[in-house]
């Protein structure tokens, strides 16, 4: 009976078999922030700072000259080029002169705009608009070369006439094979009698243009220091 006793008061212990949950907190609320900081600093804002820091970096390049551009500064150097020969003091050689400028900035055109180039024909044309378009222009060049022979008077007014007109010419001939070429045609294809009245107009216009070269010539020499 003793033996019973003791053994019925021991506590007895329940054995589970139930496998235990652990809840972790932290694991579930931890995702619902990364996703928030990844948005506002993410892939979005580094493609950016890197193009805004590319842009930064890379100077910008000049934008290219466009060949109505370069045209203009054969035309303008050519022309320069004549104001010089038209002061030569031997009559009729600073026509020649004048004509060998004139033929070559035909050359240097025909070459910016690949096209092929002759000289006889590139002669030919300019004398036809020196005698036929111009007119009383030519006429007037020829006489004041003519007149550098007589002393004086006649020196100065060839001094003065020949590089003048002799300038307005080679720049309206220059703007007008410009516009000849832009449209498509070639030193073989030109027709001086149909850009009579626009070779004249260019000359017009040429004239003021020699003038204030003359001018800012003239400047830079009183204002380069001695």
């Amino acid at each position: 009976m003793a033996t019973e006793t003791t053994q019925s008061n021991q506590p007895t212990e329940k054995k589970t078999d139930e496998p235990r949950i652990e809840v972790k907190e932290e694991a579930t609320s931890a995702p619902e922030v990364e996703p928030k900081a990844e948005a506002k600093a993410g892939p979005s804002a580094a493609p950016k700072t890197e193009e805004k820091a590319r842009s930064n970096a890379a100077p910008k390049s000049p934008e290219p000259v466009s060949r109505v551009g370069r045209a203009d500064a054969v035309i303008r150097r050519n022309v320069l080029w004549v104001l010089g020969a038209g002061l030569v003091p031997v009559p009729i050689v600073d026509i020649v002169a004048v004509t060998g400028i004139q033929v070559k900035m035909l050359a240097e055109l025909s070459e910016l705009y690949e096209l092929s180039f002759r000289e006889d024909i590139a002669k030919k044309l300019i004398g036809s608009l020196f005698s036929g378009v111009l007119g009383v222009g030519a006429g007037a060049v020829l006489g004041a070369s003519l007149g550098k022979l007589i002393p004086f008077v006649g020196t100065a007014f060839g001094f003065v006439t020949v590089p003048v007109i002799s300038a307005a010419f080679t720049r309206a001939l220059g703007k007008v094979f410009v516009m000849h070429f832009e449209t498509g045609g070639t030193l073989l294809d030109f027709d001086p009698h149909k850009v009579r009245s626009y070779f004249k107009q260019e000359f017009e216009n040429a004239k003021e243009y020699v003038a204030d070269v003359q001018k800012s010539q003239e400047d830079a020499k009183t204002t380069k220091p001695s």
